[in-house]
């Protein structure tokens, strides 16, 4: 290829590039632009399976997070995709800083490691972590399983948990909340640590399992936004405080979590 011909190639890539970006005026207080990756689409990335906050039920992804998300969704007139991608990718910011999606909602905790790498809404769900076991396993607490083995997922507030506190036990790393929450159901660790909704959603439908202890870590849930792009967080804050003043957030709560969530 000459020259020419190359720099005329390196222009058009460079503007597709640009134009690939479709602008949609929010309903925000700021009154700026929200820039989404795909025209028509708000794209989200998360990481599946979380049941639930977000999984796939058929062909089709549902949950918490997902019918939040719907709601900004429908308040910038578009229609919500979903990404599936590895959770690193979310949590590093290079999903947003790529392009790859508008938005993170993953089950995600804001943490001052993650605020360095992308920019969180207000807090709209409050966690910490739990123990899982198999029914008749008495472990109560991460001293009794000294000499055990503990399942964590990577990359998450639940492994770093472990690392800080869980001292003389032996941690197993799974990279999604699945294959974590099948190797305690069938053995192959003594107990798994995540977040409670959900480990509590997994033991109420698998009763040969049952969560004995909580850690009071004081979690709160975010929905991530690249850094620096205020327009879609204002949005999104918008659309979470307008759904909890008229009742849709505690609908999609009880909806998921059996109950509404506490005043």
């Amino acid at each position: 290829m000459s020259r020419i011909s190359l720099t005329a190639a390196l222009a058009a890539a460079v503007l597709t590039a640009a134009t690939a970006c479709s602008s949609t005026k929010t309903s925000g207080g700021s009154g700026g632009k929200v820039q989404l990756a795909h025209s028509g689409k708000l794209t989200t990335c998360t990481h599946l399976p979380y049941m639930p906050f977000q999984f796939k039920k058929g062909k089709e992804v549902v949950g918490f997070d997902v019918d939040l998300v719907d709601l900004v969704a429908k308040d910038l007139k578009v229609e919500q995709e979903i990404v599936d991608t590895p959770f690193e990718g979310i949590q590093s910011g290079e999903d947003l800083n790529t392009g790859k999606c508008d938005l993170a909602a993953a089950g995600m905790t804001i943490t001052p490691v993650r605020e360095k790498n992308l920019d969180f809404s207000h807090s709209y769900f409050e966690a910490t972590q739990a123990l899982l076991v198999k029914k008749g396993k008495g472990y109560d607490s991460l001293d009794d399983l000294k000499g055990k083995e503990l399942g964590v997922q990577q990359s998450t507030t639940g492994e770093e948990y472990a690392k800080k506190h869980a001292k003389g036990v032996k941690t197993r790393q799974y990279e999604d909340l699945g294959l974590l929450l099948t190797a305690v159901k069938t053995g192959k660790v003594d107990a798994g640590i995540n977040d409670n909704g959900v480990l509590y959603d997994y033991a109420k439908k698998n009763p040969d399992t049952r969560v004995t202890t909580e850690f009071d870590t004081g979690e709160q849930y975010g929905i991530g936004v690249r850094t620096g792009n205020d327009a879609l967080r204002e949005q999104i804050n918008k659309t979470l405080k307008k759904a909890r003043a008229d009742g849709r957030y505690d609908r999609i709560y009880k909806k998921w979590f059996g109950k509404e969530p506490a005043k």
